[in-house]
């Protein structure tokens, strides 16, 4: 019953505190995402004054499998944080929760938490059904013919014009997220979620920022949020959103920088001999349809 996972002592049942170290060395063995990255939890826990709780389940004196909670909710998601009154401090879209648990293990998880890979089947035997997907980016050669020459010829114009592709890494965690919030507010409108702790969040989680940002004229016309986190069998990859210059729309920025992105981390996955799970967030937008396939996910 629902109402049971309000208690502590039942919703751990079969479970026990551990160690942060713990934690990152059972996410070290059976991977994660980026919302359960040991990183994301320790960083954006003391961002948020939260205090973590991990726990594990132990089988033959072996850990099976850790996870990460504020109270009764998986850590760092959004319901955690509406519950604890700190709604928008950051923001890592409609994560993909990817628990750090051996496979086969069927183990009970009576926290709370929404967007669970299908990656869990099998590792946790408490998912239940969701009508929302999420829309994970195709392979490169899933994509028509016609689409990849038209998203190259964006690309090779925009280069024409003095284009150029930068990485994030050369920029650092403050100018990112001025440039970040800048270009959010002009293709959108509103402020970005998280914008006043922005350049703290990047701070600490950099280590996992990747992509790249287009520049014309010497000047940011797009720009992606994008963290990435490796497990050993796969690479985990969440683009929260991202902002491109009004002024800029005849290059269509934004589908140049995302075609450069998921090339990028593509190639980066498939040098590892992994598959990768780039999440463009809810399957809720026609846009979306172009660059991804929509995959089930499931809810605690």
């Amino acid at each position: 019953m629902s109402w049971l996972n309000r208690l502590p002592a039942w919703r751990e049942r079969g479970w026990q505190a551990i160690a942060a170290s713990d934690y990152a060395a059972a996410y070290a063995e059976f991977g994660g995402s980026v919302l359960t990255h040991p990183l994301v939890v320790a960083e954006l826990s003391q961002l948020a004054d939260v205090t973590p709780r991990y726990l594990g389940w132990y089988a033959d004196g072996q850990l099976q499998g850790a996870i990460a909670t504020w109270g009764r909710f998986i850590a760092c998601s959004k319901e955690a944080l509406k519950a604890l009154g700190k709604k928008g401090l950051f923001d890592l879209g409609n994560g993909e929760i990817i628990l750090p648990i051996r496979p086969a293990a069927n183990l009970p998880v009576r926290h709370a938490g929404r967007y669970c890979s299908e990656l869990n089947q099998g590792k946790v035997a408490t998912l239940k059904a969701q009508a929302e997907e999420l829309a994970m980016a195709r392979a490169p050669e899933d994509y028509s013919k016609k689409f990849r020459y038209n998203q190259r010829r964006e690309l090779r114009l925009l280069e024409e014009a003095g284009g150029l592709i930068k990485p994030v890494a050369d920029y650092g965690p403050e100018q990112f997220a001025a440039i970040y919030c800048q270009l959010f507010a002009e293709r959108w409108g509103f402020t970005a979620t998280g914008a006043a702790a922005m350049p703290e969040v990047l701070r600490r989680l950099w280590p996992l920022v990747t992509g790249h940002v287009l520049e014309l004229d010497g000047q940011p016309i797009a720009i992606q949020l994008l963290y990435a986190a490796e497990s050993p069998a796969w690479l985990s990859v969440e683009y929260v959103n991202g902002g491109v210059d009004p002024q800029a729309r005849d290059f269509s920025p934004g589908s140049v920088l995302s075609f450069i992105n998921t090339q990028a981390l593509w190639e980066r996955a498939r040098a590892a001999g992994k598959p990768l799970r780039y999440s463009f967030g809810r399957a809720d937008r026609e846009y979306k349809e172009r660059w991804c396939h929509r995959v089930p996910v499931f809810q605690l």
